[in-house]
């Protein structure tokens, strides 16, 4: 386990409520991710292991976000507003360093799930 990033576990928990949050009542993504969830306590508690996971390898998560958006209804539209929301929010949670890192784990994310969710469609990645 690798815990050395300046990023809290404190300030993980912060950010995946207060995005959640957000993303719970947006008019474009929030259906989608309310349709999917059936327990949204349950939901927040695995996404703070995987953004610990993430940020600051602690190896809680287990497992495979991938596989789990695949089967979702995502539309390519969608990732500019997670994005969106996303970075919106890792601003006014962390200091601008921390945020930029939060953000760039991000974007990396959503570029690795634009190229899976590509193959469901039989899009040839759109660019990705």
């Amino acid at each position: 386990m690798n815990t050395e990033t300046p990023i809290t576990e404190a300030e993980i928990a912060s950010l995946v409520d207060r995005f959640y949050a957000k993303v719970r009542v947006d008019p474009e993504i929030g259906p989608v991710f309310n349709d999917a969830v059936q327990n949204w306590d349950a939901h927040l508690a695995l996404l703070k292991d995987f953004w610990s996971t993430v940020v600051r390898a602690t190896g809680r998560y287990k497992g495979n976000p991938l596989l789990a958006h695949f089967r979702l209804p995502i539309e390519e539209r969608y990732f500019a507003r997670w994005l969106m929301l996303f970075t919106e929010t890792a601003n006014e949670v962390m200091t601008a360093p921390h945020a930029e890192i939060v953000v760039q784990k991000a974007n990396l994310i959503a570029v690795n799930m634009k190229r899976v969710l590509a193959f469901r469609t039989g899009e040839p990645g759109n660019g990705y």
